[in-house]
């Protein structure tokens, strides 16, 4: 079963609008190739569900820490050239993450489903898939590489979209995370049912730009409905250092997702460490080394 895709918002950066056009063939490929019925079969195969909400709720660090997997991205390029991922991945257990993020797309972030299904056989952590959902299909395609959860953009989805998509990923056991990046964006989310994972995003659509204050804005206008709700929330982009997670645990936010401020890091392990327990004799040994 298909949806039709409409882009609700129409202010978004020419490259992105590019990503998404991409994205749509891509997803049409996919259809042409293979049916709603021997997608489902691949689920048979699928590992177990691992709780990606839970993992949050319940990490000793807080925030706690999605550790992003990605090899490049469109404006930055190769992010780290000696790129392995289960490697990276097998690094942010060590160094104490609390789950993994594993960029799937393949054009422009040179991913793919097969860098999910290869770390789920070699790390325990819970997994998210991030990329450009646009129909269900995606969805039980990552379940089946071995993803815990999904992300959904706000931005590129209407409100009829998400919530069929939270029906299609709930049933599969996995979670949602939504991405905002502005209070009426946020605002919608709150109009749908079942919501449990949403992602402040600091970069703005239009010009690529990051402000983390968007984080702290959105949470002083909402953070007493969103715990009411029971509703986690991560954000990400322009977040490097200590000092940057404590400001965000200050606003009320669970957990945070990093990517190149760690890959750019020669010791993935240590980077994370450092990040998280800045005041372990070892931090104070070696410092933070530029994250």
């Amino acid at each position: 079963m298909t949806y039709p895709v409409t882009i609700p918002n129409a202010s978004l950066q020419p490259l992105f609008k590019e990503i998404l056009w991409q994205k749509k063939q891509e997803v049409a490929q996919i259809q042409q190739e293979m049916s709603l019925a021997s997608l489902q079969r691949q689920l048979t195969a699928a590992p177990t569900v691992r709780d990606f909400f839970t993992a949050l709720q319940q990490s000793p660090n807080k925030p706690s820490l999605i550790a992003e997997v990605k090899k490049a991205s469109p404006n930055q390029g190769i992010i780290r050239a000696d790129f392995d991922p289960i490697a990276i991945a097998q690094a942010y257990d060590r160094g104490g993450a609390t789950c993994i993020s594993v960029v799937t797309d393949q054009k422009f972030f040179q991913g793919g489903f097969e860098h999910l299904r290869a770390i789920r056989h070699r790390v325990a952590l819970p997994l998210l898939c991030k990329d450009f959902i646009l129909d269900p299909c995606q969805i039980y395609l990552a379940r089946a590489a071995g993803a815990d959860a999904v992300l959904l953009i706000a931005a590129i989805l209407t409100d009829r979209e998400i919530q069929n998509f939270l029906r299609v990923i709930h049933y599969l056991g996995m979670n949602a995370l939504i991405e905002v990046h502005s209070l009426a964006e946020m605002d919608r989310l709150f109009k749908m049912d079942d919501v449990r994972l949403i992602s402040i995003n600091n970069r703005n659509l239009g010009d690529f730009s990051i402000d983390i204050s968007i984080t702290q804005q959105l949470m002083a206008a909402r953070r007493s409905q969103l715990k009411n709700l029971g509703i986690l929330v991560t954000t990400e982009s322009g977040l490097y250092t200590p000092t940057d997670l404590s400001l965000m645990a200050e606003a009320g936010i669970n957990a945070v997702l990093m990517g190149e401020p760690l890959l750019q890091q020669q010791d993935l392990a240590q980077a994370v460490r450092s990040l998280l327990k800045p005041d372990s004799p070892e931090f104070l040994k070696n410092g933070i080394k530029a994250i």
